[in-house]
């Protein structure tokens, strides 16, 4: 039993009786969020499954009870016998919510992630699109102060600060990244050494902690407080391979602190609390108005990087009151945020569809309703902001994957459909558990091949919005 199965039969039903989704499952399990939950990954249990079908049975045999009130049915309503499912037979999609093994995150996926991000050229296009932005900042003293909500392998972020660089070559830098993944982090690192050298009044901090705690360094929980790890890094000398050496030998602390584990709910989190300060000891006199200090770490960002911080298929009110609400929060006075995230609509999602011709990954991805979103989250505090969508010509971009004329022109070969698939799949962030059908045979090979021929390549759309804070 799919979670795909449940939502067309729950579908169905809703449109024959005329009741809303939400009213839906307030009605059945008091959980006006059921369906979409489902929708964007949620599982749940067996028992639940037969509240719902059993909710289904006895609407559809008794024309509608209790205190649902609908409009008269379009169609003949069809009554859905409660059946007995044992529990071996229940699919990935619909196990209990305690089970973390189940509840997979595409994003952690290390193989497509690593083969994406070397076949296609988004972290170029996404870091282009920052630097754009810098233009519209303008720091205030002791430094430059920026948030990264999402380093991953710092491609984007090194590419940033080589613009700050550019466009501030004497001021003093305040970089924070966001990062629970290990090897995200280590490489992450071995792109920062450039950046020692060519910026030396530099500060460099990186953190595992939640959106709600990174910007400031602090952990609300006084139990996890109490274990937070704070660990400050002087550099030595004034070369890239002294700098590499020395962040090479952080390879053991990592090992053994930066660990993270799957919640219930399917997310990863972090086993203890790091922050990770790094910095060149020869410009600490400079740096010291900024340096940060455990328990006293202002946010006051001028710029905050938040691209592709949460899942496409994550609830609207998940993205605004768990991810930009307090990334926002986190700005100074006249500090910019600026989301960046895809919205489909491209040949990738083309491919998708052939294969799923129902998906939708982006239906909750849209940038007017997400920043309303926000809006409504901060509630009086919405004031001091400004959210500007922008026009589709300013907010959307594309990126390409990289490949020769001729692998497109003539035949394609099997290693350039293989990374155009991994690409349209991870973009559109299609679990493991759905694809073991489709690569049972090679029809998902020539639909890619389809689209290959048909635009002449491969290539993505991100859009991308900002929220600004009012000057004092």
């Amino acid at each position: 039993m799919q979670a795909e199965q449940l939502l067309a039969e729950i579908g169905e039903f809703c449109r024959g009786v005329g009741l809303a989704e939400s009213t839906f499952g307030r009605a059945a399990i008091n959980d006006g969020k059921l369906v979409s939950r489902l929708r964007n990954g949620g599982r749940i249990t067996t028992h639940t499954l037969d509240r719902i079908r059993t909710f289904m049975a006895e609407y559809g045999a008794e024309g509608g009870r209790g205190a649902v009130s609908v409009k008269a049915a379009a169609k003949p309503v069809a009554t859905y016998p409660r059946p007995s499912i044992p529990q071996p037979a229940m699919g990935p999609s619909l196990r209990s919510d305690t089970d973390p093994q189940q509840n997979f995150r595409f994003y952690d996926n290390r193989q497509k992630y690593l083969l994406f991000v070397n076949t296609c050229s988004e972290k170029w296009e996404v870091a282009n699109r920052i630097s754009q932005e810098l233009a519209n900042v303008h720091p205030r003293p002791p430094a430059f102060r920026l948030f990264d909500a999402g380093v991953g392998d710092g491609s984007v972020l090194a590419r940033v600060m080589r613009s700050m660089h550019d466009r501030h070559p004497t001021m003093p830098f305040y970089v924070v990244g966001k990062e629970i993944s290990v090897e995200d982090v280590r490489l992450a690192l071995q792109k920062m050494v450039d950046r020692f050298v060519e910026h030396p009044s530099t500060c460099l901090v990186l953190t595992n902690l939640q959106y709600a705690s990174a910007p400031w360094l602090t952990v609300k929980s006084v139990s996890a407080a109490s274990s937070l790890i704070w660990n400050e890094v002087r550099l030595t000398g004034n070369s890239g391979h002294a700098f590499e050496r020395q962040i090479t030998d952080l390879e053991p602390f990592l090992s053994q602190n930066w660990n993270a584990r799957v919640s219930a709910a399917g997310h990863s989190i972090y086993e203890r609390p790091v922050v990770l300060v790094i910095y060149r000891d020869d410009h600490k006199f400079l740096l010291d108005p900024i340096i940060p200090r455990q328990g006293q770490t202002p946010a006051n960002y001028d710029l905050v990087i938040a691209s592709q911080p949460y899942r496409a298929r994550a609830s609207i009110e998940f993205k605004a009151k768990r991810v930009l609400a307090p990334l926002a929060k986190a700005l100074g006075p006249g500090g910019r945020l600026i989301g960046i995230h895809s919205s489909g609509e491209d040949p990738g999602m083309e491919i998708v569809r052939r294969v799923w011709p129902d998906d939708d990954p982006f239906v909750t991805n849209n940038r007017h309703d997400i920043l309303k979103q926000v809006k409504n989250e901060l509630g009086p505090l919405a004031r001091d902001f400004a959210f500007n969508a922008n026009s589709d010509m300013k907010s959307l971009f594309r990126y390409n994957m990289h490949a020769l004329p001729s692998e497109i022109a003539g035949s394609i070969g099997t290693s350039t459909l293989f990374a155009a698939w991994n690409a349209a799949i991870y973009v559109a962030q299609v679990e493991d558990e759905r694809l073991a059908p489709v690569v049972a045979n090679d029809k998902y090979l020539e639909a890619t091949q389809q689209v290959l021929h048909e635009h002449g390549g491969l290539w993505f759309q991100d859009e991308s919005f900002v929220i600004s804070r009012r000057r004092d």
